[in-house]
């Protein structure tokens, strides 16, 4: 794998936890929760923010995270099956799957 994709998938995995709660390795994520997620950006920027504020300037000052995090959102279902299969694929992204989780559960309250 090129480096720049595979940075773009960690970048991505960053952007992706905004749908959990703290950056601690935990359990896989919900990829039901997620793929389903009714969350605007808006909302998972904020709880991103308010479980990890570092992750959340992370995915904020980087405009592949931005992006990538804002096609995820906007896409459908399968698409977001699709997202979630390529991000884990990516070893470093496992480090993030507790934030992803918490995220996913809280987005809605935002």
């Amino acid at each position: 794998m090129r480096l720049a994709t595979k940075m773009m998938f960690v970048t991505s995995g960053v952007a992706m936890s905004l749908f959990a709660g703290s950056g601690m390795a935990a359990a896989a994520p919900d990829t039901e929760a997620i793929v389903n997620s009714t969350c605007t950006y808006p909302q998972i920027i904020a709880a991103v923010n308010a479980q990890d504020p570092a992750a959340g300037q992370q995915i904020t000052s980087s405009p592949i995270a931005t992006g990538y995090l804002q096609s995820f959102v906007a896409s459908g279902p399968e698409q977001r099956r699709n997202y979630i299969a390529q991000a884990q694929a990516v070893p470093e992204i496992t480090k993030y799957y507790g934030l992803i989780n918490t995220v996913a559960a809280t987005c809605n309250n935002y």
